[in-house]
């Protein structure tokens, strides 16, 4: 009797062992704090990924940056350090050219056009993912950037010399188009950037601004719709290779939810991070035509510094979302 006892804990044993084994725990890491819809998106999308697997695959996302800095997630994700990231796509723009695409004045201009831009773009950064071992899982877009300033902006003039937070090479080329001083400074950082001098604007969105309580430290918002730039979320080949097939889908089901339910949580904090500026005593305007022609130009000039880089496959990338946008407006007329 003693003997099937001992047998039937052991079996009981292993079978607890073979489970916890079985269950997967990922770590994740993004750089953007608490308050952001794309932190609050993306802590969802790891309690759906628990739940909807009944815990054989569940996500800690660790936010701000607390666990690896913005520059180092893709390389940690690559190295297996950490099983999953989430960045500004941007950021990546020293790899290819096509990272920074999104972040190109004119392109694409509202939030239908930024979409079929993730769409005609996404196969060929799937593919550069890929050589470095890592899956594109979803990508959301940031409401469209404008410029916070500490005086209304009506000169073109007042960029000369302007100290611009600009979070991404792309940026930095525009501000130093316009003739302003781009400094990187992470969104966390953005209120010791001001207040100790280090910066006197910053490009960004609407949603940052209200996240980062702007008007402790600028007056005025220009809503100049310069872009609309996306955050990636990516995950280690490897990691997703030892899932089974079952918590595979799931995991791939969820991000497609996190994806559509990201995309309207940006339109929604658009409007809502808009009328908290205005709230709060910052002015909130568009800009004027010397200001835009201004912009315009800087932007064109981007543009074509970017052209002078990018390879075929990017150049055919983007020439087929403006057929797309092109087609879709067609048949809208």
């Amino acid at each position: 009797m003693r003997i099937r006892a001992t047998q039937s804990l052991l079996l009981i044993s292993a079978c607890a062992f073979a489970s916890s084994v079985q269950a997967a725990q990922w770590t994740m890491a993004t750089p953007y704090g608490d308050a952001s819809f794309h932190t609050q998106n993306t802590k969802q999308f790891a309690k759906d990924v628990a739940e909807t697997t009944d815990g054989e695959l569940t996500i800690t996302v660790h936010s701000g940056g607390s666990l690896v800095a913005h520059g180092e997630i893709k390389p940690s994700v690559r190295r297996g350090t950490i099983d999953a990231g989430e960045v500004f796509l941007s950021v990546l723009s020293n790899d290819n050219p096509i990272f920074e695409v999104d972040t190109l004045p004119g392109v694409a201009g509202s939030y239908d056009e930024a979409f079929a831009l993730w769409q005609a773009t996404r196969p060929m950064i799937t593919e550069l993912f890929a050589e470095e071992g890592l899956i594109p899982l979803y990508a959301v877009a940031w409401p469209s950037q404008g410029i916070y300033t500490s005086e209304p902006l009506t000169d073109p003039a007042q960029f000369e010399g302007l100290r611009v937070r600009a979070p991404n090479i792309n940026t930095q080329r525009f501000v130093s188009n316009l003739g302003g001083s781009p400094t990187e400074t992470e969104e966390s950082d953005i209120p010791t950037a001001f207040s100790t001098g280090r910066v006197d604007a910053m490009i960004t969105s609407s949603s940052t601004g209200n996240a980062m309580t702007a008007w402790d430290y600028v007056s005025d918002y220009t809503d100049a719709n310069l872009w609309l730039p996306k955050n990636i979320v990516f995950i280690s080949q490897r990691s997703f290779d030892r899932l089974d097939e079952e918590t595979q889908s799931a995991l791939m089901d969820a991000a497609a939810r996190a994806e559509e339910r990201g995309w309207e949580a940006s339109r929604e904090d658009n409007q809502m991070s808009l009328e908290a500026l205005e709230e709060n005593g910052i002015a909130v305007s568009t800009p004027n035509e010397e200001v835009s022609a201004a912009l315009q130009r800087a932007g064109d000039a981007l543009f074509e510094d970017w052209r002078s880089r990018a390879d075929d496959e990017a150049e055919q990338a983007l020439s087929d979302y403006r057929e797309q946008v092109g087609r879709e407006q067609a048949g809208r007329e």
